[in-house]
């Protein structure tokens, strides 16, 4: 009898959906929460975001930076236009920080 030669399946792409607001008190409960699905490719739903702070902004930066050294994919969609405006305000518009990375593993 032969063995069953299947490839290993990889496992399912982590979401997270963003809160409202992304204030200082949701930094470190959104830390948590991506460093959860670390080791799985991502994708972060923007599109409810009406405030985003400086501190949530770079938990989603630190978490993009490792998950593009990880070799995973990673990708922020429907964000709103609040949340596109401020990364724009300071100064990390969703192209080219945010933009989709392919599947590396």
């Amino acid at each position: 009898m032969a063995k069953d030669s299947a490839l290993p399946v990889a496992p399912a792409a982590a979401q997270v959906r963003l809160g409202s607001v992304l204030d200082l008190n949701a930094a470190a409960p959104l830390a948590a929460e991506l460093l959860a699905a670390r080791g799985r490719d991502l994708e972060i739903d923007a599109s409810a975001v009406e405030r985003l702070g400086a501190q949530c902004l770079q938990v989603l930066l630190s978490a993009r930076a490792t998950w593009e050294a990880d070799g995973a994919g990673f990708a922020v969609v429907g964000p709103s236009p609040e949340f596109s405006l401020v990364l724009d305000l300071l100064g990390a518009p969703i192209d080219p920080h945010f933009q989709p990375l392919e599947h590396r593993a």
